[in-house]
């Protein structure tokens, strides 16, 4: 048997915690253990992409852009990796062809190598631009095909699919297997039908979810699949992926060893362990509600997010009935794969129908995008009662969802304003409006992060974070290492530059350039190892909400209180740049929009269930809400 070096991917630094942690690992976990990885020989390292830009923004006080090129600034030898969502990048709708390849463009400028393309329900359509811009950057295209099990998903399904993405000039192909639901032997099936028809490199992405996951490698490798994807120990199992040093171990002395040096694997183990304690992160673990994914199919992560947004709703207790519910929304709308952003639409409305108790009553944007075709074709059959329910007479769209959407960046620059910094500040605010308003509001005001890159600033970008130009760094550098001291602080209009000499840095190997913001608050608790190399800055305080009670009415006064059906953020408009849907003293009638909750990453549209006059509108546009908060008052029509 001729020898074939199997190649790892790591996904330590972005799907294991996003599996596993709620995407809540910060930059300052990471930076002291890169090097650390660059040492390992890695195929690849995927950092960025999924949630984790989302969550940058909305939880981390980072800006997502600087993060990326922080990681990249340490990782010199070693491919990093991001996981884009077709059209819908890293969001949760799709946006227009310009938003695409202006982020592609500034993505590959930050440094991203290799770009997972994926479409949530193999709808190649939704890949082309994405794989267009990719390949005008000069970086590695590899096309993903989503796997899942449905009566309309056949192993020929995927050979088709695979050939489409092939033929757009995919540089290797993915299996993503994001509900740990390939079995073993028809991966091997799909594996040597894929390598026999297509020759590219090809790689697999399982979860372990149930514990299928190593052995479905195995057989995979040995059917011919060039590079699977692992997570360090810590962080691997459960929801997340198998562990590197078990596949390693496997592996080890057969024609695919991975030559991986077990040492500096379990060395970058014992420091993610000890941010996992640090943190109070939880382990993977497989549970009888995993193992029931071979049932309901419901994705790992999507598990712990599910678990995580009932928890907000005090609901803990109706997870079963949510994932019982799950399957059965899904065959409604046409069997789509439950991956991002698919599984976040069927999630979200299968809680709703829980928590509601009134199936299909509150429904996100997100569902209706998806059932007017806005996302791309179903893969099976729609129910038309729900088509009528949530659509009425409205026809779905015909042809390339892309095609109809015609928003620009020069009309999002117009909105955000002043607030953007750069052309990256309003790509992030065409993908997440009110999270990037919020977050550019707090950066205004000061609760900015501090930024510390240690290494020589050799690329713009350490320079920038500085917020010195790159020369004048250098000579600072230099100047500080010329001389007997061990550290030069300047300071200027509120803002710090600190320079370390080699050795005095907080990581020892070199010079270190920081900037501080006077007035910050302080930073959140990191792992000693970490604290000394990067600090961000906390979390702002929650500002309390002030709600608009209703005028005062006569005791005939029939009154409508609507709730909250989630916990979530109230919003009096679908954007900041629309005016208001409701207004007290407006009427309304059943079914008309009333307001936005934005919750389960998604905007969810609250409806009025009566006829009436807006007489009080209760919560305050961008506060938090909790589950049965009075949202508006209505007084009943006679």
């Amino acid at each position: 048997m001729r020898a074939r070096r199997i190649g790892i991917t790591d996904t330590s630094l972005r799907d294991a915690p996003q599996s596993l942690w709620a995407t809540r690992m910060r930059i300052g976990h990471i930076v002291p253990v890169l090097r650390t990885m660059e040492r390992a020989g890695f195929h690849s390292i995927e950092c960025w992409g999924g949630a984790t830009f989302d969550t940058c923004l909305r939880f981390l006080e980072e800006n997502p852009w600087e993060r990326l090129r922080t990681i990249k600034h340490h990782l010199r030898t070693t491919p990093i990796q991001m996981l884009l969502r077709g059209q819908n990048l890293v969001g949760y709708r799709h946006y227009s062809d310009e938003i695409v390849r202006l982020f592609i463009q500034h993505a590959s400028d930050s440094g991203m190598d290799i770009f997972r393309v994926f479409d949530a329900l193999n709808d190649t359509r939704n890949i082309r631009t994405s794989a267009e811009a990719i390949k005008e950057q000069g970086k590695h295209f590899q096309a993903a095909v989503v796997y899942t099990i449905s009566p309309v998903h056949t192993l020929d399904h995927y050979v088709e699919v695979a050939h489409e993405l092939a033929e757009m000039g995919a540089d290797s192909i993915a299996i993503k297997d994001m509900a740990a639901l390939l079995s073993p032997y028809f991966a091997e099936r799909l594996v040597k039908r894929l390598k026999s028809e297509i020759n590219l490199p090809l790689q697999l992405h399982c979860h372990y979810i149930g514990g299928l996951a190593p052995m479905t490698y195995l057989k995979a490798i040995e059917a011919g699949v060039d590079v699977v994807d692992t997570a360090t120990v810590p962080l691997a199992f459960g929801a997340s992926q198998p562990a590197t040093e078990m596949i390693v171990t496997a592996l080890k002395g057969t024609p695919y060893d991975t030559e991986l040096d077990l040492d500096t694997l379990f060395q970058m183990a014992e420091y993610f362990e000890a941010v996992r304690e640090e943190g109070g992160f939880e382990r993977g673990v497989t549970s009888l509600t995993h193992m029931r994914v071979y049932s309901h199919q419901v994705p790992g992560g999507m598990i712990s997010n599910l678990e995580s947004q009932l928890r907000e709703q005090k609901a803990e207790a109706r997870l079963d009935e949510v994932l019982e519910e799950i399957p059965r929304v899904r065959e409604e709308v046409g069997y789509p794969p439950l991956v991002t952003p698919l599984s976040q639409i069927v999630g979200t409305q299968a809680v709703l129908n829980v928590l509601t108790g009134k199936r299909w009553q509150v429904v996100p944007d997100e569902m209706k995008s998806y059932l007017r075709g806005r996302y791309g074709k179903a893969p099976g059959p729609v129910n038309p009662d729900i088509m009528r329910r949530v659509l009425g007479d409205e026809k779905p769209i015909e042809g390339r969802p892309a095609d109809l959407i015609e928003e620009t960046l020069e009309e999002f620059s117009e909105q955000i304003g002043d607030l953007a910094r750069s052309e990256e500040d309003v790509i992030s605010y065409a993908l997440f409006p009110n999270a990037a308003r919020s977050f550019f509001e707090r950066r205004h005001h000061g609760a900015e992060e501090d930024v510390f890159l240690t290494g020589e600033p050799e690329e713009p970008a350490p320079a920038a974070a500085a917020g010195l130009g790159v020369d004048r760094v250098r000579d600072i550098i230099a100047a500080v290492e010329a001389a007997n001291i061990e550290e030069v602080t300047l300071e200027d209009a509120g803002v710090r530059i600190t320079v370390r000499k080699s050795g005095s840095s907080p990581s020892g190997e070199g010079p270190s350039v920081s900037r501080t913001i006077e007035h910050a608050p302080p930073p959140p608790p990191v792992p000693d190892q970490a604290r000394a190399v990067l600090q961000t800055a906390a979390l702002p305080p929650e500002s309390p909400t002030t709600p608009t009670p209703p005028p005062e009415a006569d005791s005939s006064s029939d009154f409508y209180e609507v709730v909250a059906p989630m916990v979530g953020t109230f919003y009096a408009s679908p954007s900041p740049a629309s005016p208001p849907f409701i207004q007290a003293g407006q009427h309304v009638s059943v079914g008309e929009p009333l307001c936005i909750l934005e919750a389960m990453k998604l905007m969810n549209e609250v409806t009025s269930e009566v006829d009436g006059t807006v007489r009080g509108v209760l919560a305050e546009d961008g506060a938090p809400v909790e589950f049965g908060q009075p949202l508006f008052a209505i007084e009943l029509d006679e």
